[in-house]
C-alpha cells in the first residue's frame, strides 16, 4: 500500500501525471483499502480466517504483478486500487491475533501485531526507495509480489484453523451489523473519528514529503528519501508499550499525551527545507504519537464486542483509510499551490482537531459519569 510514496515523482514522469494530481495514486490505494475493510475484513467473523488470509494473499500477489507490469496510467491506477482492496489482510490478522489472546493481554498482543504492521508501513518507503534506485520502480512491486507468495506459504503452515462455531449470519446481515455497531457504540464512533484525523495527519506528511525532498535544492535520491522511513519505524515502537498501558487502565491519558505530541510534531517538520534533522525529529514524534493512539483505539473497540472483532476492526479501519486518502490528496494539492509550509499547517490542523475531539468527548464522558454517581 505504501510502496508508491517515495516513487511519486518518478511515477508522475513515467505516466504523465501532473504533480498536483499524483497524490491520486496514494488516494486510490486508500479508497481500495477502505472498500476492502468494509467488504472483506468482516468476513473473518463468518468464515475460517486462515482460508480467508490465504485467498487474499494469493490475489494480492497477482495484483502486485499487475502494478509492476502496468504500461498505462489507467492500468496502474486500477491495479493500485486493487492492491489496497486486498491488502486489508493485515487487519484480518490483527483481529485474528486479538481473538487468540486473553482479555488481560489483548492490548499487549494487539500492540505487538500493530507495531509489526506499522513498522512494515514505514520500512516500505526505505525498501521502495532502495530498490527503485537499484533496479527501477517496477522491481519494487515485483519483489513485493514474490515476498507475498513466500509469506503465504509461511502462514499456511502456522496459522490455526477456526475453533469457534460460525455465527448464524449471512453476508448481507454481516455488513448491516457492522453499520449497526457504529450506530450503537459511542466509543466506537469517537475512536473511529480520531482514527480519521490522526491518519489524515500521518498521510499529510508521508504522502507529500517526497516532493520537496526530491526537488531542488535538496534533490535527494529515492534511497535517501526512503531512509526517513527508518526514523518513522523507531516511532512505531511506541505501539507495543501503548498496548501495555491500555491493559493497565491508562488508555485515556495515553491518548491525550500522544495527541499533544502529534500537534507539536509539526513545529520541527515545518523546518524540513532548512534541516533534515528537523524532519527526522518531527517524523519520529509524529509516528510515535499516531501509533500510540492507534493501538489504544483498537484495544478499546475490540473489548466492546469480542464476538464481532473483525467487524469492529474493519469498521474502525474504514475511517483510517478515509483519513489516509484525504491527507494524501489534500497534501499534494496544497503543496502544488502553496508549498511545504502550507502542508505543515494542514497537518497541524488535522492534529489539533483530533486533540479537540478527544478533549470534548473526554469532558462529556466525565460529566456523564458524575451524573450517574450522584445520589
Amino acid at each position: 500500500v505504501y510502496l508508491a510514496q517515495p516513487l511519486l515523482a518518478t511515477l508522475s514522469q513515467d505516466f504523465g501525471i501532473s504533480a498536483a494530481t499524483i497524490g491520486a495514486v496514494v488516494t486510490l490505494t486508500q479508497v481500495g483499502y477502505g472498500l476492502g475493510l468494509f467488504f472483506l475484513v468482516p468476513l473473518g467473523d463468518l468464515v475460517d480466517r486462515r482460508r480467508l488470509v490465504m485467498i487474499q494473499l494469493l490475489l494480492l500477489a497477482a495484483t502486485l504483478i499487475a502494478v509492476g507490469t502496468a504500461a498505462t496510467a489507467p492500468v496502474l491506477l486500477a491495479a493500485i486500487a486493487a492492491v489496497g482492496f486486498l491488502a486489508v489482510v493485515t487487519q484480518t490478522l490483527v483481529a485474528f491475533a486479538a481473538s487468540l489472546a486473553g482479555a488481560d493481554r489483548r492490548g499487549r498482543v494487539v500492540g505487538l501485531v500493530t507495531s509489526g504492521v506499522v513498522t512494515g508501513i514505514l520500512l516500505a518507503r526505505t525498501a521502495s526507495g532502495l530498490l527503485a534506485d537499484l533496479a527501477g520502480w517496477r522491481s519494487v512491486y515485483l519483489a513485493s509480489a514474490a515476498l507475498t507468495l513466500v509469506l503465504t506459504l509461511a502462514l499456511y503452515r502456522v496459522l490455526p484453523r477456526r475453533t469457534t462455531p460460525r455465527p448464524a449470519l449471512r453476508y448481507g446481515q454481516l455488513l448491516r451489523s457492522t453499520v449497526m455497531l457504529f450506530a450503537e457504540e459511542r466509543l466506537f464512533r469517537v475512536r473511529a473519528l480520531l482514527a480519521l484525523l490522526i491518519f489524515a495527519a500521518f498521510s499529510t506528511l508521508w504522502s507529500c514529503v517526497a516532493l520537496p525532498l526530491s526537488a531542488p535544492p535538496m534533490s535527494l535520491s529515492h534511497t535517501a528519501i526512503g531512509a526517513f522511513g527508518l526514523v518513522g519505524a523507531a516511532g512505531a515502537l511506541a505501539a507495543a508499550p501503548a498496548g501495555r498501558l491500555h491493559d493497565r487502565g491508562f488508555a485515556g491519558p495515553t491518548t491525550g499525551i500522544a495527541l499533544v505530541l502529534l500537534v507539536l510534531s509539526w513545529l520541527p517538520l515545518a523546518a524540513t527545507r532548512q534541516s533534515l534533522w528537523a524532519l527526522a525529529i518531527g517524523a519520529l514524534v509524529l509516528d510515535l504519537a499516531v501509533q500510540a493512539v492507534h493501538v489504544t483505539n483498537q484495544s478499546l473497540i475490540y473489548a466492546l464486542r469480542p464476538d464481532a472483532g473483525s467487524r469492529l476492526i474493519g469498521g474502525y479501519m474504514v475511517f483510517y483509510s478515509i483519513g489516509s486518502a484525504t491527507g494524501a490528496l489534500a497534501s499534494t494539492t496544497v503543496y502544488a499551490r502553496a508549498g511545504w509550509g502550507a502542508v505543515c499547517v494542514l497537518g497541524a490542523v488535522f492534529s489539533a482537531l483530533a486533540l479537540l475531539v478527544w478533549a470534548v468527548t473526554l469532558r462529556a464522558t466525565t460529566t456523564a459519569r458524575r451524573r450517574t454517581t450522584r445520589p
